[in-house]
C-alpha cells in the first residue's frame, strides 16, 4: 500500500513552458532530505510543476521530514510518497516515473534524496531537454578531468566506473563518459516510448534504461556536474552490482546479434544476407555459380537479399514469400504471394532447374508438405537446395542441459522456428520426400555477425578453431547443413541403364 499527500498549484490558461518535474528518490534521508530540497536554486524553483517524493519504506523518520517539508514550504508543488513496501531503487523510480507520467509532466528529473547529487545543477540537467536536443540528459562526473578524484570519489571506484563504462561502450556501441551516475533528466515521452516496467528493481536499473534508451534510437546528451561524497550511506554491492549490469550489456549485445528473446536488443525484421566466406548462403552461391542460366525458385525469399546475387550469376529468380518488402521486385524477375504452409501458389509455374529452401523447413509446420510441392515444380533431373540449423550443434545442446533453453530472434532457436532437425532427422525426411541427398556441406559458426569484425586475429582464430571442430565433428559444431539434392531416376531408366551395360558387356565378350 501507497499513501499520497500533494499540494495543489492553480491551474492556469496561459502558454507554459515544459511541465519540469523533480522526482527525489529516498531511502533512510532523515539527515539529508530538506537539506537537499533547500539547495533547489530560487530561480529554478518557479518552473517546477511538481515535486515527487518517494519514500521507499525507510526504517527511520524520512517520510516524517518529507511531509514536514510539505507543511513548510507551500509555494512548492510537492507530492509525498511512502511505498509501504521497499521496492528497491529500481523499484521506486518505477513508481515515481508512472506518476511523472500520470500527473502529465513533460520532464522529470531524478534527484537522491542523500545528497550526493547538487540540486544546484538542475537548471544544467533540464536545459537540453527543454530546448528540444535531448531526449534524456545524464551528469557525468567523468567529463571534466578530475573532477571526480578532486569530488572524493574513493579510487577503487574511480577506477571500478572508467573499466565499466568502457567495457559499457565498447559492448552496447555507446559513447558515455560515465554510465553510473544516477543525475539524470527524461522526457517523458522518451519514458513512455520504452519498457521501463520491465527492467530491474535493483540498482542495475540505470543501465538497462540506458540500454532501452539506445535501442529506441533516443537522444541521450551529458552535462559535467561535480562530485561529492559525504556521510551517506551506500547500500550498492559494488560486486554484485558489476556483475548485473555486465550481464545486462552483454544481453544487450546478443539481442543486437539475434540471440536472447531481444528484451533490450533486437533485430531487425528482414534477414541478412549471409556473406561470411563459407556460410550458407556463400556455399549455395558456389553451387549456383557452376551452372549454367537456369530457372530459379527462391522459396521464402524475405526482401530478396539472396535472390539479388543469383540473378548477378544470370539466373532468371523467382521469389515467393508471405509479403514483399519495397526492395523485394528490384531484386527478383518475378515475385509472387504465397504461404508455405499452403504449399508452393500455382501461379509459380513449374520447370524449374533449381529450388532453393534456405532456411526454410524449420519455419514451417509441415515441411514434407512443401518438398511434396517442390517435386511438381522443379523439372525431374532438377535440383533442391536446402540449407537448415543443426539442432545437435553444441549450443542447443548446452542450453537444454543447464535447464535455460528459450528462444532467440534468429539462429538456431529462432522463435519462428515450429521444427528443429539434426542431420540424421533432416537426412531422413528428405529421403522419405523422395529426394537424394548429391552433395552436403556443413557451416560453422556466423562469425562475422557474432564479432562484428571478422578480420581481428581473436576473429581469425576462432574461426579456424570452429572448422577443425566442424570438419572433426560434424553433428556437434556444424551450425547449419546445406544439401543439394535430386530426385532419383525413374525405375525405367534404371533398367534400360542396366539392359544397355549387360548389351556392352556381352558385345565386349
Amino acid at each position: 500500500m501507497t499513501s499520497t499527500q500533494r499540494n495543489e498549484t492553480p491551474v492556469s490558461d496561459t502558454p507554459r513552458e515544459p511541465r519540469i518535474g523533480i522526482l527525489v528518490v529516498a531511502y533512510n534521508a532523515v539527515t539529508t532530505l530538506a537539506s537537499v530540497l533547500d539547495r533547489i536554486p530560487q530561480d529554478f524553483r518557479n518552473r517546477v510543476a511538481e515535486i515527487i517524493i518517494c519514500d521507499d519504506a525507510s526504517r527511520d523518520a524520512t517520510h516524517l521530514v518529507a511531509l514536514g517539508y510539505q507543511q513548510t514550504a507551500p509555494d512548492l508543488p510537492i507530492t509525498v510518497i511512502r511505498h509501504e513496501k521497499n521496492l528497491g531503487y529500481g523499484g521506486n523510480q518505477k513508481a515515481g516515473y508512472r506518476l511523472a507520467i500520470e500527473h502529465d509532466l513533460d520532464i522529470v528529473v531524478l534527484l537522491h534524496g542523500d545528497g550526493q547529487y547538487a540540486p544546484e545543477c538542475l537548471g544544467d540537467i533540464v536545459a537540453p531537454l527543454v530546448r528540444g536536443e535531448a531526449d534524456a540528459v545524464f551528469g557525468s562526473r567523468m567529463m571534466t578531468e578530475g573532477a571526480a578524484r578532486r569530488g572524493g570519489m574513493p579510487l577503487y571506484k574511480y577506477v571500478g566506473n572508467k573499466v565499466l563504462t568502457r567495457f559499457e561502450n565498447a559492448v552496447a556501441g555507446a559513447e558515455l563518459s560515465e554510465w553510473h551516475s544516477g543525475y539524470r533528466a527524461y522526457s517523458t515521452a522518451a519514458l513512455r516510448s520504452i519498457a521501463f516496467d520491465r527492467n530491474a528493481d535493483g540498482f542495475n536499473f540505470d543501465t538497462q534504461i540506458i540500454l532501452q534508451l539506445i535501442e529506441a534510437g533516443k537522444r541521450i546528451v551529458e552535462v559535467p556536474i561535480p562530485t561529492y561524497y559525504g556521510d551517506e550511506v551506500c547500500y550498492v554491492n559494488g560486486l554484485g552490482y558489476a556483475r548485473d549490469i555486465s550481464r545486462d550489456v552483454v544481453r544487450y549485445r546478443l539481442g543486437k546479434m539475434g540471440f536472447t528473446s531481444g528484451e533490450y536488443g533486437s533485430v531487425d525484421a528482414e534477414y541478412d544476407l549471409k556473406e561470411g566466406e563459407g556460410s550458407s548462403h556463400h556455399r549455395i552461391l558456389e553451387f549456383l555459380a557452376d551452372l549454367p542460366p537456369s530457372k530459379v525458385l527462391d522459396l521464402g525469399c524475405s526482401s530478396g537479399l539472396l535472390s539479388e546475387r543469383v540473378r548477378a550469376l544470370g539466373h532468371h529468380v523467382t521469389g515467393v514469400d508471405r509479403e514483399a518488402f519495397p526492395e523485394t521486385l528490384e531484386r527478383v524477375d518475378e515475385f509472387v504471394v504465397g504461404d508455405l504452409e499452403d504449399g508452393i501458389p500455382s501461379e509459380v509455374g513449374t520447370g524449374f532447374d533449381v529450388v532453393i529452401a534456405a532456411d526454410v523447413l524449420e519455419h514451417l509446420r509441415r515441411p514434407e508438405d512443401l518438398l511434396e510441392a517442390v517435386k511438381k515444380v522443379l523439372k525431374p533431373d532438377g535440383r533442391l537446395v536446402v540449407s537448415v540449423p543443426n539442432f545437435g550443434h553444441w549450443y542447443p545442446r548446452g542450453r537444454s542441459v543447464l535447464g535455460v533453453f528459450d528462444y532467440d530472434q534468429r539462429g538456431i532457436l529462432d522463435k519462428t522456428h515450429y521444427r528443429f532437425f539434426t542431420r540424421k532427422s533432416l537426412t531422413r525426411m528428405l529421403r522419405n520426400a523422395g529426394f537424394e541427398v548429391r552433395r552436403h556441406s556443413e557451416v560453422g559458426l556466423p562469425f562475422d555477425v557474432l564479432a562484428g569484425d571478422g578480420g581481428s586475429l581473436g576473429t581469425r582464430l576462432l574461426r579456424r578453431a570452429d572448422r577443425v571442430s566442424v570438419s572433426l565433428r560434424p553433428t556437434l559444431f556444424a551450425y547449419q547443413f546445406v544439401l543439394h539434392l535430386q530426385r532419383p531416376a525413374a525405375p525405367e531408366l534404371l533398367t534400360r541403364s542396366v539392359e544397355e551395360a549387360t548389351e556392352h558387356a556381352a558385345a565386349s565378350a
